[in-house]
């Protein structure tokens, strides 16, 4: 491609990402849903999933391992506790949750950045986990301290997440019980957008307290959610210690925590959607009312992470129409329990950014917008079911959440929308292209994607080929390249540095 054919895309970039950002620069911290909420489940079907939901709490029970504190906490709220199966009698954990907000603020650094989660608020958040990377020019590989803050990076420069996120890639080439700090750290320094915290151990989830604390302020943390964290349950009905003793340290300090069964349907739960569903109620009613259990009032999301598996080869799959009427399902037991909801991202068990990734992403990106979801975790870069965080990907789903932004705002019926004027402007025959109301709103008419090509077959050819993947690698890099970040406090920035020094001297590397 020519430094002209390269120049020239750069300026058409840069000028529709100011045509897409908010006012002052910045995107809107969080989307406020205006379309309704699609229900496949009713008030029928949800009232039989809640009542096999209690059966299972009650005659099956869980289990809550190697954690004696807990067990005591249910055995004093009146469950029955049999060595470390809990059971639960009717009613008990609703009881519970009466106290756990329907709605709240996680404060970013930037208060500009806070988002609200629950109600009809929506908030995308970047993958989360994987142990690999992969670009196009590199191929797959394990993930660094270095991909990890690119990816913060990339995050904090897009429109259209609203978060920071939490481990978006392992960076492997950092100690596992200290690579926290750095993670941490790096959502902190690179990005002014909300983040999430460690779960890994009770003491790193100790640790990233510590340093919001530095950031914030301890009287503010105890009194506001700076961080939300994700707490799977061992899916089929069991917690174990490390889950448990990072719920309760965020608890205790007024922390959020996302209660998330993690499921892979036939393998981790049963095989049909209402049987699944079921459990998934079951185990985050538990989780959810553990939080409360620990400090009333602290903020806690019903999370459900649902997808099936091939039962030919048992690898999972996205994308799929089981998927969908999990995660539209589940999104209706948690507007019941008057919950926030998180579950959905941008699912894919390709290999590569190609048709399937495109094609099974926004199967569950659409699902996640129409049913209700409240925190979308993983909603760009996710890869290989979740092994790998792809750069191209991330770009390529970012931009499809563009679209869920506008997807969300359902339909303008402003005076301004109807474009009565118009219409009477051009009349029969005529055309649009040059009336007053057209002049007035072309730049924000539509969405302009910042991937797709919509040009002529012979500019196609002229600009490269480039299919979607080049076209995002390129524009990865161009974001990186052009990346600056935003202030943080010299004063905090040293605190940070100087906890993160003492307390990795305090003990050895080491690699669990």
């Amino acid at each position: 491609m020519s430094d002209a054919a390269i120049s020239g895309r750069r300026g058409r970039n840069a000028r529709r990402e100011r045509r897409q950002a908010g006012p002052g620069g910045q995107a809107v911290p969080y989307i406020s849903r205006k379309i309704p909420v699609y229900d496949v489940l009713g008030d029928e079907g949800a009232e039989l999933i809640e009542a096999n939901a209690d059966r299972i709490l009650a005659e099956i029970g869980l289990e809550f391992r190697e954690d004696p504190e807990v067990l005591n906490l249910w055995k004093i709220a009146g469950a029955e506790v049999d060595g470390e199966r809990v059971r639960f009698p009717k009613g008990m954990l609703r009881e519970i949750l009466k106290t756990a907000p329907a709605q709240f603020t996680q404060h970013a650094r930037n208060p500009a950045r806070n988002v609200e989660i629950g109600g009809n608020n929506l908030v995308f958040a970047p993958v989360y986990g994987p142990p690999f990377v992969t670009d196009l020019d590199q191929g797959r590989r394990y993930g660094t301290i270095e991909d990890f803050r690119n990816f913060v990076k990339l995050a904090y420069m897009s429109p259209w997440l609203h978060h920071s996120g939490g481990t978006v890639c392992e960076p492997v080439d950092l100690p596992v019980n200290k690579r926290h700090f750095d993670m941490v750290y790096s959502h902190i320094k690179y990005s002014d957008k909300p983040f999430m915290g460690s779960v890994t151990a009770p003491e790193r989830a100790e640790d990233s307290v510590r340093m919001a604390q530095i950031t914030f302020g301890e009287d503010f943390v105890d009194q506001n959610c700076v961080m939300i964290q994700l707490i799977n349950a061992n899916s089929p009905l069991v917690f174990d210690a490390t889950m448990l003793g990072a719920l309760k340290v965020y608890a205790r300090h007024n922390q959020a925590c996302i209660v998330s069964p993690f499921i892979l349907a036939g393998a981790m739960s049963p095989v049909t959607v209402s049987g699944t569903l079921s459990q998934v109620l079951a185990e985050a009613l538990a989780g959810c009312a553990l939080t409360q259990l620990v400090r009333p009032g602290a903020p806690v999301v019903f999370g459900a992470f649902v997808s099936s598996i091939s039962m030919q080869s048992g690898a999972p799959t996205f994308g799929s129409p089981e998927g969908s009427l999990l995660l539209t399902g589940a999104a209706k037991l948690a507007r019941r329990l008057n919950l926030p909801f998180r579950s959905g991202g941008s699912f894919t068990a390709s290999k590569l950014p190609d048709a399937q990734s495109a094609q099974e992403s926004t199967q569950t990106i659409l699902a996640t917008v129409q049913s209700g979801v409240n925190f979308a975790l993983h909603a760009a870069g996710w890869l290989e079911g979740g092994l790998c965080s792809s750069y191209e990907k991330f770009i390529m789903d970012a931009d499809q959440l563009g679209m869920m932004h506008v997807l969300a705002k359902g339909i303008d019926l402003s005076e301004e929308s109807l474009a009565m004027d118009a219409l009477q402007e051009v009349g029969p025959g005529g055309h649009f292209l040059g009336a007053a109301h057209t002049q007035r709103n072309f730049e924000s008419a539509f969405y302009r994607s910042a991937i797709a090509d919509n040009n002529s077959y012979e500019q196609w050819h002229a600009d490269g080929e480039l299919d979607a993947s080049r076209r995002a690698n390129a524009r990865w890099k161009e974001q990186l390249a052009a990346y600056s970040g935003p202030e943080l406090d010299t004063g905090t920035d040293e605190a940070l540095q100087a906890f993160m020094t003492e307390r990795k001297a305090s003990f050895p590397d080491s690699n669990v």
